[in-house]
C-alpha cells in the first residue's frame, strides 16, 4: 500500500467522522457516536450481502462438499496464524507466540499444509489475534465503534491495524496479496472472501433470527470480544469469553437451586 494510497485512507476516514458527527442521534451511546452514520453504513453492507455476498457464499456450501469446504477454511486459517504468531510476539506474549507458531508448523507438515487442523484435534487452540489487538495492548485507546463499508464492524484503532493487517499478511505471506502471479492471487482474493462469509452463515442467520436489533446486538459484542482479546493479551489471560447464543440461553434456562442444609442420610 502506497503512500497516497494511506492518504486517501486517512481522507475517507476524516470524511466519515464529519458525517457521523452531523448524522448521530440525540442520545448516543457513549461508544458509539456516530451511530447514525454507523447505521448507514450497516444498512448499505447489509443490503449488498443479501443481494450478493450471502447467496455465494450459499451457493458454494450447496455445491461443494463440506470436507472440501473445511479442508479450504484451515488451510486459510493455518496460514494466517503466522501473522497471529507475529502480534504475540509484538504484545510480549511469548507463550502464545510458540504456541501459535507450533500450530502453524504441526498443522502445515502433520496436517497436509493445514488441510487439517490437527492442532485443535490434540488440545492446541487457536489464539485469534491481529494488530488492531496489538495497538491495543500497546496502550492506543480504541477510539468510537466505527462501521466500515464491507469490512464491518470495527473501531478508529481497529481500523488503523487493518492496515498494518495487510502490510502484514504480506511481509508473512498470510495474505492472497504476497502472491505475485494475478490471477492466481485474485483468485484466491474471492475464495478467501467466499470461505469467511460461508462459514459465518449460521451466525447472521442466528442473529437475524433472535435479535430485535441486529445493529446493536452485533456492536455490543463485537466490542465486548475486542476487549476481552486486548485484555487478554495485556494481562496473559488466555481464555476469551464465549458469546455463543445457545450459551447464553440454556444459562437463563437453567433455575437456580435454592441453598439449604444437606439432607441427613437415613438409617
Amino acid at each position: 500500500m502506497t503512500m497516497p494510497t494511506y492518504a486517501r485512507f486517512a481522507s475517507v476516514l476524516a470524511v466519515c467522522a464529519l458525517t457521523a458527527g452531523c448524522a448521530a442521534p440525540g442520545n448516543p451511546d457513549p461508544r458509539d457516536p456516530w451511530e447514525g452514520f454507523n447505521r448507514g453504513v450497516y444498512k448499505f453492507n447489509d443490503t449488498v450481502d443479501r443481494a450478493l455476498f450471502k447467496p455465494v457464499a450459499q451457493a458454494y456450501t450447496y455445491v461443494t462438499p463440506e470436507p472440501v469446504r473445511s479442508c479450504v477454511h484451515n488451510m486459510f486459517s493455518n496460514v494466517g496464524d503466522l501473522w497471529s504468531a507475529t502480534n504475540s510476539f509484538l504484545q510480549g506474549r511469548g507463550h502464545d507466540f510458540v504456541n501459535t507458531l507450533g500450530r502453524f508448523l504441526f498443522n502445515t507438515t502433520m496436517g497436509v499444509g493445514g488441510c487439517f487442523d490437527v492442532a485443535s484435534a490434540n488440545g492446541a487452540r487457536k489464539i485469534p489475534n491481529d494488530f488492531g489487538t496489538t495497538l491495543g495492548v500497546w496502550g492506543l485507546g480504541q477510539g468510537p465503534y466505527l462501521v466500515l463499508p464491507f469490512f464491518g464492524s470495527s473501531s478508529v484503532r481497529d481500523g488503523v491495524g487493518l492496515i498494518g493487517d495487510w502490510q502484514g499478511g504480506l511481509y508473512t505471506y498470510s495474505s492472497p496479496g504476497a502472491i505475485e502471479n494475478v490471477p492466481i492471487r485474485n483468485s484466491l482474493w474471492g475464495l478467501d472472501l467466499v470461505d469467511t462469509r460461508a462459514s459465518l452463515l449460521d451466525t447472521t442467520d442466528t442473529v437475524d433470527r433472535v435479535a430485535l436489533d441486529p445493529y446493536s446486538f452485533i456492536r455490543d459484542a463485537y466490542l465486548q470480544r475486542r476487549a476481552a482479546m486486548v485484555r487478554g493479551s495485556a494481562e496473559g489471560e488466555g481464555n476469551l469469553p464465549d458469546y455463543s447464543i445457545e450459551d447464553e440461553d440454556d444459562a437463563a434456562a437453567t433455575p437456580a437451586q435454592p441453598a439449604g442444609p444437606a439432607p441427613t442420610p437415613t438409617q
